[in-house]
């Protein structure tokens, strides 16, 4: 009976949303898989495809729960619920959903429309018909995305033997989806780059803090300068993208098209922001000071021969402290020691 209960009081402790989202991963996944055993390899109800999907719009969404092959299932099981489960655990049950809903639709409608531009451009239609959109990629790197947003600095190790700080995570992900694109396989992994551009934009801008407020109001995105696109980009493309994505923000912050706030990008961080942000920056100069102790500590020398000359500083006035008292009357004293205490 004890080994029975201890599976379901784990299963009972995931939160709800990470739960439900994790079997009907596994349960849609199984459904494809009998299919596909029986035959059916084209199943434009359960995946994304972009001349088909009109006619079936939940798969803009439905698609990410299914994935074609065990071992994709196998690796959406080991990274997708552990990893839904830290964030809900911090953002809630709806902020989490909405975080999921955000990146596996709107990464899938831009897919949906890449699809189609490229139909257009070359007239086949292998972009139409040939390509099933599927599985949880989006979301994956939406989650390294939002774990860059919360412990950029948390080190992992990855296959035992690898080791990465979080925050080169995303961007390893995203060159390895430039790699299968540029080799021929679009599908799915283009999903990636929309999915990073996604999930970035709405944690940036448009996702609701519901533990912080600026002024009595609800803050949105994360301000704080590390955050910023430009972050994510080597140093010599910054004069570049510092503009233009100040452009873009003024222009869609003029059309009402994010949360009221300030200039964001390219380190504009005067106005209030997040707790979090906050927090990250004072982490930021924390490690800058920490870089700073650690080049100097090589030159002991200059460090011990101005340490001794401060007590001596600190030391002189307290003997002249001392004798002044005694050549002063007791109501000089009192009225010397309140103007000590004054200043």
């Amino acid at each position: 009976m004890a080994i029975l209960q201890s599976p379901l009081t784990f299963i009972a402790s995931i939160p709800p949303v990470t739960r439900y989202y994790t079997l009907s991963t596994v349960v849609l996944s199984g459904v494809y898989g009998w299919l596909s055993w029986n035959g059916t390899y084209t199943t434009p109800y359960l995946t994304l495809v972009p001349g088909s999907s009109l006619f079936y719009p939940w798969t803009f969404v439905t698609s990410a729960l299914v994935e074609l092959t065990f071992w994709e299932l196998i690796i959406t099981l080991i990274t997708i619920p552990p990893s839904l489960r830290y964030l809900e655990r911090l953002w809630g049950s709806i902020e989490t959903l909405k975080f999921i809903v955000v990146c596996i639709g709107f990464s899938n409608i831009i897919a949906f429309g890449f699809n189609w531009l490229e139909f257009i451009a070359t007239s086949q239609e292998l972009f139409l018909y040939g390509m099933q959109y599927h599985g949880q990629m989006s979301l994956q790197i939406g989650v390294l995305v939002a774990f860059t947003q919360l412990i950029p600095e948390h080190q992992v190790q990855v296959m035992g033997f690898i080791k990465a700080r979080v925050k080169t995570l995303p961007m390893a992900y995203l060159t390895l989806s430039t790699v299968m694109c540029f080799i021929g396989f679009q599908c799915p992994w283009i999903i990636i780059q929309f999915g990073w551009f996604v999930s970035w934009i709405y944690l940036r801008f448009y996702k609701k803090n519901t533990h912080d407020t600026v002024g009595g109001m609800d803050a949105y995105g994360d301000r704080s300068e590390t955050f910023a696109l430009t972050s994510w980009f080597p140093p010599f493309t910054h004069p570049v993208l510092g503009p233009a994505g100040n452009f873009v923000y003024n222009t869609a912050n003029r059309l009402h098209l994010i949360p009221a706030g300030g200039d964001l990008e390219n380190g504009y961080t005067q106005v209030p922001g997040s707790a979090r942000a906050e927090a990250e920056r004072r982490r930021a100069m924390a490690l800058k000071a920490l870089d700073q102790r650690l080049a100097n500590s090589s030159s002991p020398a200059p460090s011990q021969s101005s340490s001794p000359p401060q007590p001596q500083a600190l030391a002189a006035p307290s003997p002249s402290a001392s004798s002044t008292p005694p050549k002063k009357n007791p109501g000089e004293t009192e009225n010397g020691d309140s103007s000590v205490e004054g200043r």
